[in-house]
């Protein structure tokens, strides 16, 4: 045993919802090189070889309760990876309540056992959380399924922005009342990243910040590159670590905050609500 052996997974069960493709495809791959048991829940087709595959609607809580029952054993590390973009429908269960009823039905099932970590990917779009607080405790209270979802419809917060600051606050809310039953929670908020999902929204995900990493002579991050960070977050490295956030960009928005990088500061404003 090595001072090392708190970065690896060995004995250890990992659950990657959304890891069919993508980052959630990379971190799961990872975590498997790390020595963990990995188990992939997901819409799409799982194929990485070794990998239990488990297919679930984030959409749907039945296909979501079918999901938990078919794990076999506890989850040591949870990794929230799943999300869509603007004009899927069942976004906002999608993103984020689908997420949060599996890591209820976890904890109620002892799934999570102390020692545990739950890992989410947002985005640089769920920044702002902090100047919309009020409301998102008021949406976060809503722990029903069904009445969530009707609240996020009703009031006009069926999108992407929204559900990515949902994660955000909910990781700040959850961090000490999960802490109280052993288990972390942090989340990574990914710049532009070469995804499937992001190739689909080329010229608006993959086109914002071009002009930073283009000065700096860097392209757009890899899934890879985004799974280290998140799987670092469920380790036992980052025991101190609870409740955070943490913004893996490659610095655009420091850049942006600081007005290092002039051009970015308006949207990184805006996006923080600053």
């Amino acid at each position: 045993m090595t001072l090392f052996d708190a970065f690896r997974f060995d004995g250890k069960r990992v659950l990657v919802v959304g890891g069919a493709t993508g980052m959630g495809a990379a971190a799961a791959e990872l975590a498997q090189a790390a020595g963990a048991e990995v188990i992939v829940a997901d819409y799409a087709e799982v194929t990485l070889p070794g990998a239990k595959a488990i297919h679930v609607n984030l959409a749907d809580a039945a296909s979501i309760d079918t999901a938990v029952e078919q794990l076999g054993g506890p989850v040591h590390a949870l990794l929230s990876a799943a999300g869509v973009a603007d004009g899927t429908p069942g976004i906002e269960r999608i993103n984020f309540i689908g997420h949060r009823y599996l890591i209820d039905r976890l904890l109620a099932g002892g799934l999570l056992p102390r020692g545990s970590a739950i890992g989410f990917i947002s985005s640089a779009a769920g920044l702002g959380w902090e100047a919309n607080l009020p409301l998102l405790k008021e949406y976060l209270a809503i722990t029903d399924f069904d009445a969530a979802t009707k609240w996020a419809v009703e009031h006009g917060k069926a999108d992407y922005m929204w559900s990515k600051q949902a994660v955000c606050a909910y990781v700040a809310t959850q961090a000490m009342p999960l802490l109280k039953q052993g288990i972390r929670i942090n989340a990574i908020c990914p710049g532009p990243t070469d995804t499937p999902l992001a190739q689909t929204n080329k010229e608006t995900w993959l086109g914002f910040g071009a002009d930073y990493r283009a000065e700096l002579g860097i392209e757009a991050a890899t899934p890879l590159e985004q799974a280290y960070p998140l799987l670092f977050l469920v380790s036992d490295a980052a025991s101190a670590i609870n409740g955070i956030t943490i913004v893996t960009d490659s610095g655009y928005f420091s850049a942006g905050l600081t007005e290092v990088f002039p051009t970015a500061t308006p949207i990184v404003r805006f996006l923080s609500g600053r």
